[in-house]
């Protein structure tokens, strides 16, 4: 169970120190360790999962870095066999952040892209935003035309962004009422209203709405073109 470093013997010395106290050396150290920069992990990142989750009710630090480890796990790690020996702490760690997220935390935005993690919903934990300032780009179903969407404080809409005046022809989208969302739209949706993330709440609603190509007038669906066009492949 090689860490980063191929090591196989520092992360067990390092969970047992943090399980001791909290070391916050120790914390730093497991966390380059078992998730690498450019978002690699490895085997020891999931066998220490197991016991990170246990620590995670009462370290934001354990939950933190569990968190991180599922969010990199829909990657070429060539460890699945150990990721689905890891189903019951998952499991575990649903119900350690859903009642985080049910307290309303500081870092409530951060919990809920794990959530969608642990649910595997790995597209929308990594590119999700907090809607103060979110553009996503898609391609129009119909013409092909680049269109911005524009979810945040400076307004909703659809346009085309041109290089030298920006937003161009904008057209206000369409947000999905609640009795219309579906799938993880609508457990997103409804988990903001529940936890009273209002702003949240309000843009996934304009997410997976519609909007309207300023080139050619049609209307699509928002998350579905941008999922079909952004979602990585699998491994």
């Amino acid at each position: 169970m090689y860490d980063c470093r191929g090591d196989v013997d520092r992360v067990p010395e390092l969970l047992a120190r943090v399980e001791r106290e909290d070391d916050a050396t120790a914390w730093d150290e497991l966390g380059y360790r078992l998730v690498l920069e450019h978002d690699l992990v490895f085997p020891a990142s999931f066998a220490a999962l197991p016991r990170l989750v246990r620590l995670a009710s009462r370290s934001a630090r354990a939950r933190a870095l569990a968190g991180t480890i599922l969010r990199r796990s829909a990657g070429n790690h060539g460890c699945d066999d150990l990721l689905a020996g890891c189903a019951g702490a998952i499991a575990a760690f649903r119900e350690v952040l859903d009642r985080h997220l049910r307290s309303r935390p500081d870092d409530y935005f951060a919990t809920f892209r794990d959530r969608l993690a642990v649910e595997e919903q790995y597209h929308w934990s990594a590119v999700l935003g907090d809607f103060s300032d979110d553009f996503y780009q898609v391609a129009c179903p119909h013409c092909a035309a680049a269109v911005t969407i524009a979810i945040g404080d400076y307004g909703r809409y659809s346009a085309i962004r041109d290089w030298h005046l920006g937003d161009v022809d904008r057209r206000r989208l369409r947000p999905a009422s609640p009795e219309d969302l579906s799938g993880v739209g609508r457990w997103m949706h409804e988990t903001a209203r529940r936890d009273g993330q209002a702003v949240l709440a309000d843009g996934i609603a304009h997410l997976f709405g519609r909007a309207a190509c300023p080139r050619c007038g049609s209307i699509f669906n928002i998350a579905d073109e941008y999922a079909a066009s952004n979602r990585p492949v699998m491994w």
